[in-house]
């Protein structure tokens, strides 16, 4: 893998790149609060299948893109910086993968800017219209109830105690944990969700229909994000759609089933 300093604005991102000469690219988005090392298993075989792959610590993770308000944290300003990290390495066109906030952001590129993107593989995180349908009418509203302690005031004190008790019951392993230790790292992580799930959430959300090729991994263990905003996501696909059932697997996909992910990536990107 070779490390990148991407500047993008005024903001700093640490990228990596790696892969043959030649392949295919893919832009892995990493979700909350893991950075983009949650790929670590999936980019060895992604190479091996001849896949080249850009991996890189979003808004609120690279310590040189920290701003400060929780307005820069808006998912316009998160799509705009994948789109800037791209430029910056030169990449016309890649397949894209998503996983958790990854995942609604990659939606978002798939929606918005269909001609930069040749495939969607999104991991747990259905399109923002599926999420929407299912909190009015499955069980999404309760899965969902944690995001209140994440807004709230003081939600880093309360994550980061007890060496992040609340984070590792939730199975961020404790190398996941260490870069969130550090003074402030773990705010711009949470202004996602500041930024994003107060005030009209339906609005800021929003998201056209997806008119590329999609894939959706899911686990049947999530107890983050359930079965219906997954399912209905092939409402929200005007493409070729494939749900991915991943038995006993949790939310943590990238991790916890990389090959089956590199699996359905390769397929994705493969042109019959």
């Amino acid at each position: 893998m070779q490390q990148h300093t991407v500047k993008v604005g005024e903001l700093t991102f640490d990228a990596r790149t790696g892969g043959p000469e030649g392949g295919k690219w893919v832009l892995l988005l990493h979700g909350f609060p893991v950075n983009s090392s949650c790929y670590d298993a999936v980019l060895p075989r992604l190479h091996e299948s001849g896949l080249r792959t850009v991996v890189f610590d979003q808004r609120g993770y690279s310590a040189g893109a920290r701003p400060e308000s929780v307005d820069d944290y808006r998912l316009n300003c998160l799509v705009a910086d994948a789109l800037g990290v791209l430029d910056a390495l030169g990449v016309q066109y890649a397949m894209l993968v998503g996983h958790d906030w990854g995942g609604i952001v990659a939606w978002h590129l798939a929606g918005k800017h269909p001609d930069r993107f040749t495939g969607l593989v999104a991991a747990s995180t259905g399109h923002p219209s599926a999420m929407r349908d299912a909190l009015a009418m499955g069980d999404q509203r309760e899965k969902s109830i944690y995001i209140k302690d994440f807004i709230a005031e003081g939600a880093e004190k309360k994550l980061l105690a007890k060496s992040g008790a609340v984070l590792r019951e939730a199975g961020v392993s404790a190398e996941e944990l260490k870069p969130l230790t550090k003074r402030g790292a773990l705010t711009g992580p949470l202004n996602w969700y500041r930024a994003n799930f107060t005030g009209d959430i339906a609005e800021k959300l929003a998201c056209p229909a997806v008119e590329i090729p999609t894939t959706l991994l899911w686990g049947n263990e999530d107890d983050t994000l359930g079965r219906e905003q997954a399912q209905l996501s092939s409402r929200y696909v005007y493409s070729d759609f494939r749900f991915c059932e991943l038995a006993g697997v949790g939310h943590w996909i990238p991790q916890q089933a990389s090959a089956a992910l590199a699996s359905e990536i390769a397929l994705r990107s493969a042109v019959f």
